[in-house]
């Protein structure tokens, strides 16, 4: 299992500075609470960040290889899926998150964009893409969104077994899928550390639960968690809940 921190808020449009600090504090925390166990086969690498250049940012990150990938902003996305797909046929995307991030792009992109980007570019289809979360976008954001797949917070709260099941018969039919999880899916009050919040959010209970049985799924085949920003943080509470998200996922 190779975990690979990607340190660069570089995509966050200054809106997020300190999300770069991330990997390194979720990673801290992890091994602090000896949270993985008898588990001593975890390798750890880091992307080389040029925090001058963010497009050979990306292009160093989309050569990366590994398991899970802890950002940073959500703009690392983009790169990670793009060197996921290569080779691959049928590639589904499960994103947590608050927003849906498919806002209109100007040139390099950022963690307001990159889903439409992917589209645009014919990485992604947006059949075989799935939110879950989202309660907040943007008018240019509303068309986009008319054709794509949301798991709305309350469904979760509603029927958290129903939601599991789809997801799984949803993703399981995909060669490989790609999972990433924005830390403002979750409710502010549990997640304080990070750049925009978002009331009425998910439970880190409910969000455990149902990436512990994606995780199950044999196609999953890669993993990001972004967006987590310890100088934002209350008690270091966001980053205790990162680390115990990467446990459910080793």
């Amino acid at each position: 299992m190779k975990i690979v921190k990607i340190k660069s808020s570089q995509g966050s449009l200054g809106k997020n500075i300190g999300c770069e600090k991330g990997p390194d504090s979720i990673l801290k925390a992890f091994f602090e609470k000896k949270a993985f166990g008898e588990k001593n086969n975890l390798e750890i690498e880091e992307v080389k960040v040029n925090p001058n250049n963010i497009d050979e940012t990306n292009k160093n990150i989309l050569k990366a290889t590994g398991d899970i990938f802890l950002g940073g902003d959500h703009s690392i996305t983009y790169s990670l899926f793009k060197g996921f797909c290569k080779k691959k046929k049928k590639v589904g995307l499960l994103i947590f998150d608050a927003h849906p991030d498919c806002a209109f792009y100007v040139k390099s992109v950022s963690h307001e964009d990159f889903v439409r980007k992917l589209v645009d570019e014919k990485y992604l289809d947006k059949r075989n893409l799935v939110y879950v979360g989202v309660r907040k976008f943007g008018k240019s954001e509303k068309d986009f969104l008319k054709s794509i797949k949301i798991v709305k917070v309350e469904d979760v709260h509603k029927n958290i077994e129903n939601v599991k099941n789809k997801l799984s018969n949803f993703f399981k039919k995909f060669e490989k899928f790609y999972l990433s999880i924005d830390v403002d899916v979750l409710d502010p009050k549990i997640c304080p550390g990070t750049g925009y919040l978002e009331p009425n959010g998910l439970d880190i209970k409910e969000l455990i639960y149902l990436i512990s049985e994606l995780r199950k799924l044999k196609n999953l085949g890669r993993i990001d968690l972004v967006e987590v920003n310890p100088l934002k943080d209350v008690n270091k509470i966001t980053v205790k809940n990162a680390a115990e998200i990467v446990k459910v996922l080793i």
